[in-house]
């Protein structure tokens, strides 16, 4: 069986294609800066292709894919009808999904439902969705959902200290997102560590265009820094992280903005490290200026800041015997991030190695923390593709 695995971010998709049960992966790729004149695809074949074209939006992206997929020269299949299921990336499923499911109409209209909760992902996921069943209506589509490794959270932490109501009524708390990556990376800690993934206690950075961060005690998500959308928590890309609700207010009623449409996409699409450096929201262009360029400066401090503050804080809800990993396009490549982070934090027991850090290989997992660092450090490149690949696979050979 040959599965393809769709992982469409806000301005990137991911792709994979696997051969079950051999769980072989025959080829990955990555279409960035979707929207920008400058977007690329990456096809990782042998060798590598890659081709700079303008991208209009993720249905284009998906057709560009397939269309490498079935490529003569650069393609590892002879036509889309060698693809017999497809795995989905799914941002947000509030409660109604706590596991993977096969996509039927009811459940692609529950993901567009959520797409007011999700603004900047459920719709290019179901976007991407629809893109595969129009190119290839006989196979089945897998949804496997990022919110549905957060459920175990207790009440204390997924829900709002507003009236209760809300929550019994309309379902406001707390939902968190990234859950996919967080439960690769909670069981390739296990293995790494030699452990089982319900021994697995740690402090989970997975830091991209959008960030969170997750404590893991037992194998299971206790917290994180998403929340209701994944606007909550730390500064990403395009969007504020955590905001004095207060001043959502004031803006409204000074006429700083004149509608919740104006303030959503202000929150969402203008703000985070593009707002700062207002150059760029990629923090590779922000390293690039760090020397020379004031706003990026201070992006950089802004940004590596908040994450200090909820690593010290994550450490206290899952013990002495904690694990930090960083993940995700910034978490696993930038080295300068990492060390701003997690520098001078010796008097929690964390002692990072510089070299070891600066010198980590990219795409290879690694330990960054000194052998006598309290609380070991590990950078890990995570793999949602091979989670998805997985659920899928093992729904699909049940139908």
């Amino acid at each position: 069986m040959n599965i393809l695995i769709i992982n469409s971010g806000s301005s990137s998709i991911k792709y994979q294609l696997w051969r079950y049960p051999e769980r072989k992966l025959l080829v990955k790729g990555l279409v960035e800066r979707i929207g920008l004149d400058n977007a690329v695809i990456t096809h990782k074949s042998d060798p590598v292709y890659r081709h700079e074209i303008k991208i209009n939006d993720h249905i284009h992206g998906i057709r560009i894919i397939l269309e490498a997929l079935t490529d003569p020269e650069h393609g590892v299949l002879g036509s889309l009808s060698e693809i017999h299921a497809a795995g989905h990336r799914v941002v947000h499923g509030g409660e109604q999904f706590t596991d993977s499911v096969l996509i039927t109409p009811d459940v692609l209209d529950t993901i567009d439902n959520m797409s007011s909760l999700a603004p900047l992902h459920n719709p290019p996921n179901a976007a991407g969705i629809r893109a595969v069943m129009q190119n290839m209506p006989s196979i089945p589509n897998i949804a496997v959902f990022d919110t549905a490794f957060h459920q175990s959270m207790p009440q204390e932490a997924f829900l709002y200290a507003i009236p209760i109501k809300y929550y019994k009524e309309d379902m406001i708390r707390k939902y968190g997102f990234h859950g996919t990556s967080y439960r690769y990376l909670t069981k390739k800690t296990a293995d790494i560590l030699g452990n089982k993934p319900e021994d697995v206690n740690g402090v989970f950075c997975h830091l991209g265009n959008g960030s969170s961060i997750c404590a893991v005690k037992n194998g299971k998500s206790v917290e994180t820094t998403m929340g209701f959308t994944p606007l909550a928590g730390l500064v990403m890309g395009t969007r504020s992280g955590d905001i004095d609700p207060g001043v959502l207010f004031h803006m409204i009623r000074s006429g700083i903005v004149s509608n919740t449409s104006d303030l959503d996409t202000l929150l969402n699409k203008k703000s985070g490290l593009l707002s700062i450096y207002e150059k760029s929201s990629d923090m590779r262009d922000i390293e690039d200026n760090l020397t020379t360029d004031e706003n990026a400066k201070l992006a950089f401090r802004m940004f590596t800041h908040r994450i200090r503050l909820y690593i010290s804080a994550y450490l206290s809800l899952t013990g002495p015997d904690s694990t930090i990993v960083f993940s995700g396009g910034i978490g696993e490549n930038s080295p300068l991030v990492r060390d701003a982070v997690l520098c001078d934090l010796q008097h929690m027991g964390i002692k990072i190695n510089k070299a070891l850090n600066e010198k980590l290989p990219r795409g290879q997992w690694g330990t960054i923390s000194d052998a006598d660092s309290k609380v070991k450090v590990l950078v890990i490149p995570t793999d949602e593709e091979s989670q998805i690949a997985e659920d899928t696979y093992n729904i699909v050979a049940e139908l």
